[in-house]
């Protein structure tokens, strides 16, 4: 991967949406040049996907939870994982050395609604303890820093 492919992805972080005409411009190539090197980009698996980034708020979900999950010991983790499929509020899990199994992010319309979520964990999930945090504000430093030479 080279400067040029850095800053095609760069750009793409910024607007995933923008023409081959428009990276093009921006790096200085034609956009059968861009087309190739993004393709390639995207047949090695350094371009996953491309995805669009909703307001939450605007499905009623504004409020959001970040949640440290402690596992009972006879809990299978890789079942608790395709479990949290059927969790909607949950929109995003990772898994964690230390103290705490998982960090879950939930989005939820209420606090009756989290508690509702929460109680679910703990009776159907194998869930033995949650530390909770509410979310105040996001700050999107943006995945393009690690691009940088």
């Amino acid at each position: 991967m080279d400067r040029i492919d850095r800053h095609l992805l760069t750009l793409l972080l910024q607007d995933g949406r923008a023409t081959y005409q428009e990276l093009g411009r921006q790096v200085r190539l034609s956009a059968n040049t861009v087309a190739d090197r993004v393709r390639r980009l995207q047949a090695s698996g350094v371009i996953q996907g491309y995805r669009a980034e909703l307001d939450l708020a605007a499905f009623g979900r504004g409020m959001q939870m970040i949640s440290d999950i402690r596992l009972r010991d006879d809990t299978d983790r890789r079942a608790f994982e395709r479990q949290l499929a059927d969790v909607p509020q949950v929109v995003s899990a990772m898994r964690l050395t230390g103290d705490y199994d998982f960090q879950l992010r939930l989005a939820c319309t209420d606090a009756r609604e989290f508690e509702t979520v929460i109680d679910r964990l703990k009776a159907e999930l194998g869930v033995r303890e949650v530390r909770s945090r509410l979310v105040l504000h996001e700050v999107s430093l943006g995945l393009d820093r690690i691009l940088e030479p």
